[in-house]
């Protein structure tokens, strides 16, 4: 398993143990995020990419990964996440410039 793949498994162990320590907040909070990414008028994929954009302008780096993987999963392309990754750029700045750079490492690494 790479670092990235470590590091996702990582935060998805710390995801279950909030499921589990706090089941109905959790599952309310997994109906929603089912239900905010599933095929639409975007794709599962394209839903992914602009969850990751966000993740990057925010900072967060299990997002960055948990988003990555999933839209990884959906089909996205890295070309995709590049396109996603200027646009959180524009949006963010410099932090967002530093976060992107660690998602493109992401889609690389897993």
């Amino acid at each position: 398993m790479t670092d990235q793949g470590q590091k996702l498994a990582a935060a998805k162990a710390r995801i279950g143990a909030v499921a589990k320590a706090a089941p109905d907040a959790f599952d309310g909070f997994s109906r929603l995020a089912k239900a905010a990414t599933r095929d639409g008028a975007f794709s599962a994929a394209q839903k992914e990419l602009i969850a990751t954009a966000i993740a990057v302008t925010q900072g967060c780096e299990d997002c960055i990964l948990y988003h990555v993987d999933s839209a990884r999963r959906h089909g996205a392309e890295e070309a995709d996440l590049v396109e996603v990754l200027q646009v959180a750029v524009e949006m963010g700045g410099g932090p967002a410039l530093m976060y992107a750079g660690k998602a493109l490492e992401a889609y690389r690494a897993l």
